[in-house]
Parts: structure tokens; C-alpha cells; sequence
């Protein structure tokens, strides 16, 4: 901005004229800024239409997989007998499933007394809470035995405890321990009453000492257990523990190698076990004293076990157990002969139906299972169609439209009069609403679907919903072809014309690159026309500032003649 006061000498305010002269150089630039407005106003006009007819493009996609016409469902009569489920293409049709045995697993159970014995002898003079071989750790606390109070420290011995029992009663209950059951027994002179509510050490529930009433109490089960929290070699198992030559032991479970060493832990080799690729789960029962592999599939399925160097499995006493196989499942098709199934999954592979799944769930029981085509999910893509159909004519009609008051006055949108966006608008009209030529089946034409071309403008509305559904329950073969045929499909015509039209090199894209460039066109217009502007206001203003120069020195040059002159 130019800065300074005009008109000193003259007394010309020639600063506000040289204003005025550039905004009226300016009127072509504004005519332009006109002009790239409406362009831009076009470029996104033709912008929401390419996203609409994106979206439009990706409802004729979904139309165009074979796919959707192959979907299926499946339901059970009783589904706390069976559920079902069927993939795509899967045989239509209702079928009689009765089941007369379930799939079960099989498990390998170890011979019990895998846990040494607390004590080997009756002794247990050194046998401290802390490292007895119970099944659970013993907490400090108290506990009572006919109503006296016995207070225990996990250091104490289990004969100080069976003292501090005989102390706290006055010798009316005392405690022995028996080796060859494993057990703890108490005796008394009359019936014997354990526990209190407000009992803090769990003595008794690990020793399995509970009230039954008589004046003797034992452990109900042997009490020496593996520690599943100890080093292997330190677990309290009933045979020692051998890891082979290299300080790894190894044994195989259905072929599968698992290693341990003297630092992995009793519970470290469990979970390896289960966390393996052998198929089984791994589990110790302190209850019965024994380790219990399981298989993670039902079935009648067998288990191979093996030692390769160490003795983990004889340790545990794994390898001296037995099978309890698993049992297969049983049932029948329709009344058919009896088929076989390790899984309570029953699939194509044993019933013969392709794509049907079936899950039993109650022995001895019966159930009809249905699979139909999946006509919600064709009809959800139809509709689903003619809703963004709808909103692309919607869309151009609006950006198209021109209306003339009672005045006579004609009021314009932003593409009325383009022919690009008013041949898209027809082109798709006749697509959807033309025949189809060329197939097959008996459809040809959206009117067999129930579909119908609205009077007042160019949307198309399902006017015959009993129609559609009668047409994809009944005749769905014929459905997919009118949308899918490669040659004639509505699906395929509609996406190809799609494509052309505002897919990555489509029509509009590049209708909207060339407005774009026409509006950055009129922006180097505008620099140009400015910098003409500028040029022709230096100008003038230089002028200006000479004639204000000259009219001070002819001011001056006054001024001195008439002083002159009053002198004289």
C-alpha cells in the first residue's frame, strides 16, 4: 500500500482518483473471479456425484459376487439336541439327524500314588509342616480340636503338632500318623469335634481331617502329593527322578517331543505338555494322587507314551496307567445305516451333505435340521442397491435442476444444462429399467423382481416385497444369473459403466481435472491482469508526485514575487 498524503501543492486529492482508476482496471478481474467461482462450484458438484456413484458402485459389487446367491442357513427343529450352520453352496434340503451316542474323549490316567508318602514311618519327629508333602502348603494360625484352641508354625514338626493337639485336649484326643495309608488319624474318648469358624491355619483341611460324628477320625485320602510347585527333582514323587546322561530328560507324548531339566519346575513340564502340539492336556489330581492326560479332540482315538532318556514318565507313574477310551459319535440320516463321527461336529466328511455343519449336543436324541438359501442377505444387497440408486438420482436431479416463478424469472443449479451429469441420470435409467437379453433363466427385467419405476421422477421402489421373496426362495438360480451373467448381468453392466465414469481414470475424474486446471488458469489470468494493475498505478502515481513537485516550486516561486513585490 502505498502511503503519504496527495494534493499538498496542488490541492488534488489525486491519491483517491489513482484508487478509483485501478478498481475499474480491475473489472475484468472480478468478471474472472466470477467465472473460477462457478467452475469450482461445478467441480464439486461433479465431486459429490463421483462419491455417490462410488458408493452406488460398491452395492453393484456386492450384487456381482456369485457368491451372495450361494449363502445359506441353517436351522434346527431343537437346538438343544443339535445346532447347525452351512456354508456357501452347502445342499439345500431338510434332513433327520438322530444321535444314540455322543463323541467323548479319551484320557490316560496314571496309577495313583504318584506323591510319596508323607513319612516312611510312623515317625514324624522330623517331618516339618513347611516340607511335608501335602497336597497344599499348611499356613500358620490355629484351629480346634473339641473346642481347644491348637496354635501351629509352619517350622513345627508333625509330631509337635500332634503333641500340641493331645497338650490342648489334656490327652482326651490324641494323633498318630500311619504310613502304609498315608493318613493321620485321630483318637479320642468320645466323639471328637474339629474346626471353628474361627479357625485362621487350614491344618485340618489338608490333613483331610473331617467331623464324622465317632471318636475316630482319619484322613480320607493318603495325604503324601507331587509338589507341583518344586524343582522336578525336588516334587516329592514317589520315584526319583532321572533326566539322562545329557542332564535333559526327554519322553515323547503321541510322538511329540518334550524335554525338562533339574531348574524347570513340576508344573513347568505340565504345562509344556498341554502347550504342545501333542494333542492332550496335561493335569495332576491330588485328590487320587495321579497325573491325568487328556485328549483336546474327542473320539475312540488311542495315546502312545514313551521315555527317551529319563524316567519322567515312569516317575510320575504315567506309564503305568491305563486308557479310558473315548467313544465316537453315533447317529443317522434320515433313518439310514448308522454313521460314525470322532467330533460332535458332524461335517460333509461323514455325512455326505457338502457344506453342512451339525452340532450334536444330546445323546439319544432326534432333530430336523433345514438348510434354505440365505435370502435375507440377497434381498439386504437388492434393497441396499436401490437405495443408492435413489440418492444418485436424487443427487443429479438437484444439481440439475431449473425452476421459472410466476414472473417469469428462471432460477439455475449449479449443473444445469450439463449435459455430462443429465446423460449419467439417463444412462442409469435405462439400465435399470431396460430388459436384460440373452439369458437363460426366466428373469429379465427388475419388474420380475418386484421392482418398479417411480411415476413422478427416475428412483425405482420395491413395490412387491412378497414378490422378491417368493422369486429368491424359489427361483434364486435365476436371480444370480440376472445379475451376474458376464455378458449380461445388471450387476456387470452397471459396474463397467461405473467404472467409466468415476472410477480413477473415469469420465468425471477427468472432467474434474480439466475444471480444475481451467480454475488455475484464471488465477495466473487474475496475476497477470494485477500486475498490469500495479504497473499502470506506479505510473500514475509517479505522474502525480512529479506534478506535486512542480506545483510546490511554482508555489515557491509565487511566494517570492510576492514579497517582492510588497517591498517595493
Amino acid at each position: 500500500m502505498d502511503l503519504g498524503l496527495s494534493g499538498l501543492a496542488s490541492g488534488l486529492d489525486w491519491r483517491s482518483l489513482v484508487d478509483q482508476l485501478s478498481e475499474v482496471e480491475r473489472l475484468p478481474q472480478r468478471r474472472l473471479l466470477s467465472e473460477q467461482s462457478a467452475i469450482e462450484q461445478r467441480n464439486n458438484a461433479y465431486g459429490s456425484i463421483i462419491t455417490q456413484l462410488s458408493t452406488l458402485k460398491n452395492r453393484v459389487a456386492t450384487l456381482k459376487e456369485a457368491s451372495l446367491y450361494r449363502g445359506r442357513t441353517a436351522s434346527s427343529a431343537d437346538t438343544t439336541v443339535a445346532t447347525a450352520s452351512a456354508a456357501n453352496g452347502a445342499t439345500q434340503g431338510s434332513y433327520t439327524f438322530a444321535f444314540s451316542q455322543l463323541a467323548t474323549v479319551a484320557r490316560y490316567q496314571g496309577a495313583t500314588g504318584a506323591g510319596k508318602p508323607i513319612s516312611a514311618t510312623s515317625n514324624v519327629s522330623s517331618v516339618t509342616l513347611a516340607t511335608a508333602g501335602f497336597a497344599t502348603a499348611v499356613t500358620a494360625g490355629s484351629f480346634r480340636v473339641n473346642g481347644a484352641e491348637v496354635t501351629v508354625a509352619t517350622t513345627d514338626t508333625l509330631q509337635a503338632v500332634f503333641d500340641k493337639i493331645a497338650t490342648a485336649t489334656n490327652n482326651t484326643v490324641t494323633a498318630s500318623y500311619d504310613p502304609t495309608s498315608d493318613k493321620i488319624q485321630l483318637s479320642g474318648s468320645g466323639a471328637i469335634t474339629l474346626g471353628s469358624a474361627t479357625d485362621t491355619s487350614n491344618f485340618l483341611k489338608v490333613a483331610q481331617l473331617y467331623n464324622n460324628g465317632t471318636s475316630t477320625v482319619a484322613s480320607t485320602a493318603a495325604l503324601g502329593s507331587a509338589r507341583q510347585s518344586a524343582l522336578v527333582g525336588e516334587a516329592n514323587l514317589s520315584e526319583t527322578l532321572t533326566f539322562g546322561t545329557s542332564g535333559t530328560g526327554k519322553f515323547k507324548i503321541n510322538g511329540v517331543e518334550i524335554e525338562y531339566t533339574a531348574a524347570d519346575k513340576l508344573s513347568d513340564v505340565v504345562n509344556r505338555i498341554s502347550n504342545s502340539s501333542a494333542g492332550v492336556t496335561a493335569s495332576y489330581d491330588h485328590v487320587n494322587d495321579r497325573f491325568t492326560l487328556t485328549n483336546k479332540e474327542t473320539g475312540d482315538v488311542g495315546m502312545a507314551l514313551e521315555d527317551v532318556s529319563g524316567n519322567f514318565l515312569a516317575a510320575t507313574r504315567l506309564s503305568s496307567g491305563s486308557l479310558s477310551r473315548g467313544k465316537d459319535l453315533l447317529y443317522t440320516i434320515d433313518g439310514g445305516a448308522q454313521l460314525r463321527s470322532t467330533s460332535n461336529t458332524v461335517t460333509s466328511a461323514s455325512s455326505g451333505i457338502e457344506g453342512l455343519s451339525v452340532v450334536a449336543l444330546k445323546e439319544g436324541g432326534s432333530v430336523k435340521v433345514t438348510v434354505a438359501a440365505d435370502t435375507e442377505k440377497v434381498k439386504a444387497a437388492i434393497t441396499g442397491f436401490l437405495e443408492e440408486y435413489n440418492r444418485v438420482q436424487s443427487l443429479i436431479a438437484n444439481q440439475t435442476a431449473s425452476t421459472t416463478d410466476a414472473d417469469g424469472k428462471v432460477t439455475t443449479k449449479t449443473l444445469t444444462s450439463e449435459s455430462d451429469a443429465e446423460s449419467i441420470a439417463s444412462t442409469l435409467r435405462r439400465m435399470a429399467y431396460g430388459s436384460v437379453q440373452g439369458l437363460s433363466g426366466t428373469l429379465s427385467h427388475l419388474e420380475a423382481l418386484g421392482i418398479k419405476s417411480n411415476s413422478d421422477d427416475d428412483k425405482l421402489e420395491l413395490s412387491d416385497t412378497e414378490k422378491l421373496a417368493e422369486v429368491l426362495a424359489e427361483n434364486m438360480d435365476d436371480v444370480e444369473e440376472l445379475w451376474t451373467d458376464t455378458d449380461s448381468g445388471l450387476a456387470v453392466k452397471f459396474d463397467a459403466y461405473l467404472e467409466r465414469m468415476a472410477g480413477e481414470e473415469g469420465q468425471l475424474v477427468q472432467k474434474q481435472d480439466m475444471l480444475t486446471q481451467q480454475a488455475s488458469d484464471i488465477d495466473e489470468q487474475i496475476a497477470g491482469l494485477e500486475r498490469i494493475v500495479q504497473a499502470n498505478r506506479s505510473r500514475m502515481i509517479d505522474s502525480f508526485v512529479a506534478m506535486e513537485k512542480a506545483q510546490a516550486s511554482i508555489n515557491q516561486q509565487l511566494q517570492y514575487l510576492s514579497r517582492f513585490s510588497s517591498s517595493t
